[in-house]
């Protein structure tokens, strides 16, 4: 699995979708950045702008969730810790699928998911209709599944 190659393949055909939908992307107003394993999470959702930000292990997509241009902490920091809900750690920490990993020690989950996971943050003009924030995130869901979702 490329998860970055998906993710472009995924964008392009995401693009059509919006097209169908009557809100059409104009070229370049979806910003993708791609941050490999090991990274750090992002300092600041850009004023101006909603995002979508996934999640990728291995071959496996973790989580996939959305941050509307008030929701910085949900972008930045929230799924690294417990303390918010619904979050990537809470979720790894819940997964007994995790205690064979090694390298994961619940304790430290942030560590981990920035050591191990591979990051896509999609950018989206906060101008834009926020159903197609919402239209984005659900497209990726159907298209790559995540584990932590639904």
């Amino acid at each position: 699995m490329n998860w970055q190659a998906d993710m472009e393949e995924a964008l392009r055909d995401f693009a059509q979708v919006a097209q169908l939908a009557r809100e059409p992307l104009d070229e370049g107003e979806l910003e993708a950045g791609y941050y490999p394993a090991p990274h750090m999470p992002p300092s600041s959702l850009l004023p101006g702008f909603m995002a979508v930000y996934c999640f990728c292990y291995s071959d496996v997509w973790l989580k996939i969730g959305k941050a509307g241009p008030k929701s910085g902490p949900r972008y930045t920091s929230h799924h690294y810790r417990t303390s918010a809900p619904s979050t990537l750690a809470k979720s790894l920490i819940a997964d007994p699928r995790m205690k064979l990993v090694v390298e994961f020690d619940p304790e430290e989950p942030r560590e981990w998911i920035c050591a191990h996971t591979n990051r896509v943050n999609i950018l989206l003009p906060a101008t834009r209709n926020r159903t197609l924030l919402s239209l984005l995130e659900s497209f990726l869901h159907a298209r790559f599944r995540p584990r932590y979702e639904g």
